[in-house]
């Protein structure tokens, strides 16, 4: 960072009374674990909030590491026995996680990590290839009645927003959630693959990760899991389509056990400065997304109640 950015980073920490515990940061090399594989979701919420960070002058770099499987919990496992107690490694998280935690089973947990903010919300959006006979949900709803396991659903790994989804439109369509079949993949770039080489029926991810190929053609949306339509997106909601099932993706950022009470609180307002820089605002743009800011113990909560209601949905549907 250039010594005319850094002085003018904090003055502008200063004045918004952050600058004790962010002096200290502002210089920092960070360390971003991405639970995934390259080319997803996470992926992207990853690079694009260390891209801010750096654009709001609390970190001088960021350094990524990828490591997929297991819906982060391989990922996780990684971060959370690495990176005790270090106040400048952070590791993407969301949904995603919550469900594959509850799937899974795995030996270690978000609770051993460290929260510290909610960032964004998406939606979920289903599509077919453009060389598909299916044309429509409806077409895909069809199929599934006549023989469940015809249609191939892919996406994130288990638990993930979209596999909760199929399993909910499965269960609310009349056919047993429990016998869909789901293909699940460790990141945005492997599911797109399977998508497009027809590998998979439908496809379920956010809109950031379809939209180039929805709009040149490659891939066809045909229902979005929000409660109204995706702006720039001509596809309709699954309300529209008589079946009632809306549910949301969101993503946010964790820190690893073991730092204390002050460096939580730096991260944390790291985090903070970093969703009020052009960089953050130009990626929300450009991805669609809708910013979900939630820190401190709100956030704490938060993810407690979205485990016990993610948990109640996957058991209602057939997958726990």
């Amino acid at each position: 960072m250039r010594r005319e950015q850094f002085l003018k980073a904090m003055a502008a920490l200063a004045a918004a009374g952050l600058a004790p515990a962010l002096a200290r940061a502002a210089g920092a090399n960070m360390k971003m674990m991405i639970p995934a594989n390259p080319g997803g979701g996470w992926d992207t919420t990853g690079r694009a909030l260390g891209k801010a960070l750096q654009d709001a002058g609390v970190a001088s770099s960021v350094q990524y590491e990828n490591k997929g499987g297991a819906a982060g919990a391989l990922g996780l496992a990684q971060f959370v026995n690495a990176s005790k107690g270090d106040p400048h490694a952070l590791m993407v998280m969301g949904a995603v996680m919550l469900g594959g935690i509850i799937t899974g089973k795995p030996p270690v947990t978000l609770s051993q990590a460290t929260p510290i903010a909610r960032l964004i919300s998406e939606y979920n959006v289903f599509v077919l290839p453009a060389a598909s006979p299916l044309q429509t949900m409806q077409d895909v709803v069809a199929q599934m009645k006549k023989d469940v396991g015809s249609v191939k659903w892919g996406g994130g790994s288990r638990g993930s927003t979209e596999h909760i989804a199929a399993a909910m439109i499965a269960r609310e369509v009349g056919v047993d959630a429990a016998k869909i079949n789901y293909v699940p993949f460790r990141g945005g770039g492997e599911a797109v693959a399977a998508i497009l080489g027809g590998n998979v029926t439908v496809g379920g991810s956010g809109f950031s990760e379809f939209q180039q190929y929805i709009d040149s053609g490659k891939m066809r949306a045909i229902a979005v899991t929000s409660p109204q339509r995706i702006k720039g997106l001509n596809a309709p909601t699954l309300k529209e389509l008589g079946i009632n099932v809306e549910i949301g993706n969101w993503r946010g950022i964790y820190a690893p056990p073991g730092i204390s009470a002050e460096q939580r609180k730096a991260l944390t307002e790291m985090i903070v400065q970093a969703t009020k820089s052009k960089s953050w605002a130009e990626s929300l743009e450009k991805n669609g997304w809708t910013p979900a800011l939630l820190a401190g113990t709100a956030f704490d909560e938060f993810v407690d109640r979205e485990f016990a209601t993610l948990r109640a949905i996957m058991v209602k549907s057939g997958m726990v």
